[in-house]
């Protein structure tokens, strides 16, 4: 029954501000707004797929959450961090070895970068790769992986 994801929401201390970093810094498209709800909804993808709505709550009412973006194998490995510092925000990895370049999750296997919206929740670009996963891995690096 189950056929993917459509929807996620998440808790925004200032909601003029998120509807600005998903709308103009991440290019999501804004589907709906409710003022006096203080939402607003926003498509990831393409319209009446996917859709990420964010609530204006006070601060200690926020809890981080997380949240992975599909892509491509390609914008990940070769345009994402580019786009990241592009926008000012800092991309990292769980690789501890001081690069910000993303990373493999041989268990799926995916790449992936993170980081984070104005509120601190931890966002991910995250591409399938092709093969067969290969749990026993770990995180590694791409190049590491490649080598495989």
């Amino acid at each position: 029954m189950i056929k993917g994801l459509f929807e996620t929401h998440i808790y925004v201390e200032d909601l003029a501000r998120s509807i600005d970093f998903y709308s103009n810094t991440l290019g999501l498209t804004q589907c709906h707004y409710e003022e006096e709800r203080k939402i607003a909804f926003f498509w990831i993808g393409k319209p009446k797929e996917a859709m990420l709505g964010i609530w204006e709550k006070p601060k200690n009412e926020i809890d981080i959450r997380h949240f992975a973006f599909r892509c491509d194998v390609d914008d990940v490995l070769n345009k994402s961090v580019q786009f990241l510092e592009s926008k000012n925000l800092q991309s990292y990895n769980f690789l501890k070895n001081g690069n910000r370049e993303p990373m493999v999750f041989a268990w799926m296997p995916a790449l992936a970068i993170y980081f984070n919206d104005p509120d601190g929740h931890a966002l991910e670009f995250i591409a399938i790769l092709a093969g067969e996963a290969r749990p026993e891995l770990g995180v590694i690096s791409y190049e590491d992986w490649l080598s495989i």
